[in-house]
């Protein structure tokens, strides 16, 4: 019998991979409730060891053997790192500053009332064993999950409000500008977390060089075409992720920053579009699986889902209080609370990486990781069944600026 070469078994891997969550979401028609992007969260989480690589250990450890786990994550690392690239580049921070009252007072109590009863239910969490990593430091842990709670994916929002058709529209700006302020937050609190004051210099050091470096890239890109702008932005991204990472911050504190110090215009809105959306397509869903991989119910599945619910009604009932004191603030009809309030549900790739950090520092367990991996799911998965009714009931809120 022919024996599969290790080629042959990662195009195996790479088939599965692609195939299966596909078939679910056009077979299932999940589109409404469940697109592409969060079935293929979901598909990585049946085909990893905690669901399918336990009822068939034996398809596991074929399929998933050292050396394919070795080329995925290869794969996984540069597709998160151009992904997370493109979320950096699309923050529009000056528009922000233009209505920095309003923005301000909305992304502030967007983020800061999630945090808070996210870090309550953290506090919930490590009464008991099993939660907290064996380097991460109570502190650590606590502000960990409550950002993970608090935070707004805008890669997936965007997805979603070009669903909507309200991504070009007054309201779907609004919205950007709100995500793109806890998008800044969330690198921060995460540089915060991994500081290592053994390694502080460095990492200082690394600031330093990365302020210097960006005046120079930056007066670079100007005198540069746009073709040559692309090849340079990925120089550029390589570069950062490396020195960020031999400081001690991790890879993607770096590629964020390599995208949040340039300007989008200079790659085109049209082109960054369809780069998204090549990334979602061909390579992301590997890095889906990577993340399906590390799922675990070491403390029970009963006990990761209670978890997962408490913080799921953590971040859900944050978000919608923070907006909802927000919208009395500034008086915004409450249509706009609501729709609002729930589009910046959306967390899917942000917060997983984010996890996937925590997890890969030792600060949080695999446990820990698979709960919140759960309430992101069923956090995006409300998005569009919830604002597409308030969307139908009132036809002005998509063209409400404020």
């Amino acid at each position: 019998m022919h024996a599969m070469s290790a080629t042959e078994v990662f195009l195996l891997a790479i088939l599965i991979i692609f195939t299966v969550p596909w078939l679910i979401w056009r077979v299932g028609r999940t589109d409404y409730w469940a697109p592409l992007v969060v079935v293929q969260i979901m598909g990585g989480i049946l085909l990893g060891p905690g669901v399918l690589g336990a009822i068939f250990p034996d398809y596991y450890a074929f399929v998933f053997a050292p050396a394919t786990l070795s080329a995925l994550n290869g794969i996984a690392w540069w597709a998160v790192m151009l992904f997370v690239w493109v979320a950096g580049l699309e923050l529009d921070v000056g528009e922000a500053w233009k209505r920095r009252r309003e923005t301000g007072v909305t992304a502030g109590l967007a983020l800061g009332v999630p945090l808070v009863a996210g870090s309550l239910a953290a506090l919930v969490m490590l009464r008991y064993p099993g939660w907290r990593g064996p380097e991460g430091a109570a502190w650590q842990v606590v502000l960990g999950i409550g950002m993970a709670c608090a935070v707004t994916a805008l890669p997936i929002l965007v997805l979603l409000m070009e669903k909507l058709v309200i991504l070009r529209e007054p309201l779907g700006q609004r919205v950007l500008r709100y995500a793109s302020l806890d998008d800044i937050a969330i690198w921060g609190v995460l540089a915060l977390i991994l500081l290592d004051w053994e390694r502080v210099s460095r990492q200082g050091g690394f600031l330093v060089g990365f302020a210097i470096a960006t005046w120079a890239i930056r007066k670079l890109m100007r005198m540069l075409a746009e073709n040559d702008r692309w090849y340079v932005g990925l120089i550029w991204l390589a570069l950062c992720g490396f020195a960020a990472d031999w400081a001690g911050l991790h890879f993607m504190v770096g590629a964020f920053l390599a995208g949040a110090v340039l300007d989008a215009h200079w790659f085109g809105e049209d082109r960054m579009d369809r780069f998204r959306q090549m990334l979602l397509l061909a390579v992301m869903p590997v890095y889906f699986l990577s993340t399906g991989l590390k799922t675990q119910w070491g403390v029970g599945g009963a006990t990761v889902f209670a978890a997962a619910a408490l913080l799921l009604a953590a971040s859900v009932g944050g978000k919608l209080a923070g907006i909802g004191i927000a919208g009395r603030i500034l008086k915004w009809p409450r249509s706009d609370i609501k729709a609002i309030g729930w589009l910046l549900q959306t967390k899917a790739l942000i917060m997983i990486i984010f996890v996937n950090i925590l997890l890969d520092k030792k600060i949080i367990t695999n446990e820990t990781f698979t709960a919140l991996l759960l309430m992101a799911i069923a956090s995006t998965m409300m998005t569009i069944p919830v604002v597409a009714p308030i969307l139908r009931r009132d036809p002005g809120l998509a063209k409400r600026g404020f």
